[in-house]
């Protein structure tokens, strides 16, 4: 029993520290009526839902058949991670952060297999991170707390654009500096000479002794696109973009989604990381629960009139962006400076941007002994890009 507890401890950390929190914050508010409003079921609902679908694409690998092509068309180490950074620094800006993150991700893992670049999982999955929180932030429909900052502001969508542009633009030349000078042009061409089914037998199952991957035992190597499965989670992953931008009612997403996989490949849903979705749902008790103590409530009230952008930076390191937008946006019509400063924000501690979790749970689950270098990586990274773009808010703003 004391084992199972430390490896929970150690494979669950984040989770274990989210469930304290919010048991503490219990004994601070007790429970009542108002703690069914903490959940945030959009994302909880969306979140399940994508991480289905991605983890069907992977098991009919559809990510193994594209990082092959990748491989094929990409000579150095230098423009593979450019490709894996700009994957979701572009896809943020239209399918959210969260989104991003939950597809590529486990992408990139299974890439850096295939070029023998696992070493470098840590700083790539940190600058993907930085680069889908960044890319996010640009628009209206990259984050949940832009959707409500732009609704509730009146603010239009050209000038939103225009408010975050100086900021996104600085991050992207800072990414690209980065890895320019840290991954140089040295060749990934162990790969050049192999086809897709080469690829996937010398680097996902070299052993023919050992069991094969779900996704070489469902399509076998060489699968040209992955099957039939593969429409059909393409047309899932259309209902989930749906559901996400409020076309689909969530229910409907969420029994379609989950039915569908009950007929093409109920195995899944003991493939996908459940512990995800109940961390979040840890994290919003304790933040729905500090946002009822006066003396906090009190504080921001007292504060947030004369540093907006400051308190948006500063607020979400401790509660992160989202419940940070919600609580300053109640003291301080200064949109322009909460736009600004809850969306930077989102860089810094691990939960100062909820989707950070997603890359992190993604690293530890398949390496969890760089769990330390993980946090120590991401934390250094994030605290720079913090600065330098805090730095360009207090000379512009």
């Amino acid at each position: 029993m004391k084992r199972w507890i430390i490896e929970v401890l150690k494979r669950e950390t984040v989770l274990v520290v989210a469930a304290i929190l919010a048991l503490i914050s219990c004994f601070i508010v007790p429970p009542d009526a108002e703690y069914a409003g903490y959940i945030h079921m959009n994302t909880i609902s969306q979140l399940a839902c994508l991480m289905l679908v991605v983890c069907g694409f992977q098991r009919i690998g559809v990510f193994r058949i594209i990082g092959a092509k990748l491989l094929g068309r990409v000579r150095t180490a230098r423009g593979l991670i450019l490709t894996l950074v700009a994957l979701p620094f572009f896809s943020g800006m239209l399918v959210t952060n969260d989104v991003a993150l939950v597809t590529f991700i486990p992408f990139a893992v299974a890439v850096l297999i295939m070029a023998d670049m696992e070493a470098q999982i840590c700083l790539v999955a940190t600058l993907m991170t930085l680069g889908a929180n960044l890319g996010a932030m640009l628009t209206p429909i990259g984050n949940a707390h832009n959707l409500y900052l732009k609704a509730v502001s009146g603010i239009g969508t050209p000038e939103f654009l225009t408010i975050m542009a100086p900021y996104s633009g600085l991050a992207a030349v800072l990414l690209v500096a980065i890895i320019w000078f840290v991954f140089g042009n040295r060749e990934v061409s162990q790969f050049e000479n192999l086809g897709a089914q080469g690829i996937e037998q010398g680097v996902l199952a070299p052993n023919p002794t050992q069991p094969q991957p779900d996704e070489i035992r469902i399509t076998g190597y060489g699968a040209g696109y992955g099957g039939w499965r593969t429409v059909v989670y393409s047309l899932l992953f259309l209902i989930c973009l749906l559901g996400v931008g409020g076309v689909l009612p969530l229910w409907l997403m969420v029994a379609i989604v989950f039915v569908t996989f009950l007929f093409c490949d109920r195995r899944a849903f003991a493939k996908v990381d459940w512990c995800l979705p109940l961390t979040f749902c840890m994290f919003f008790i304790f933040i729905g629960n500090m946002r009822r103590v006066p003396a906090f409530s009190s504080l921001a009230e007292s504060l947030v009139g004369g540093h907006p952008l400051e308190l948006g930076v500063a607020f979400s390191q401790v509660i992160s962006n989202v419940p940070t937008t919600l609580l300053l946006s109640g003291f301080s019509d200064a949109w322009r400076e909460l736009i600004i400063g809850t969306n930077l924000g989102g860089m810094g501690t691990l939960i100062a941007s909820m989707a950070s979790l997603i890359s992190y749970k993604g690293v530890v689950a398949k390496y969890p002994e760089h769990r330390g270098r993980y946090l120590a990586v991401y934390t250094g990274m994030n605290v720079v890009f913090l600065i330098a773009l805090v730095g360009l808010a207090l000379v512009i703003e």
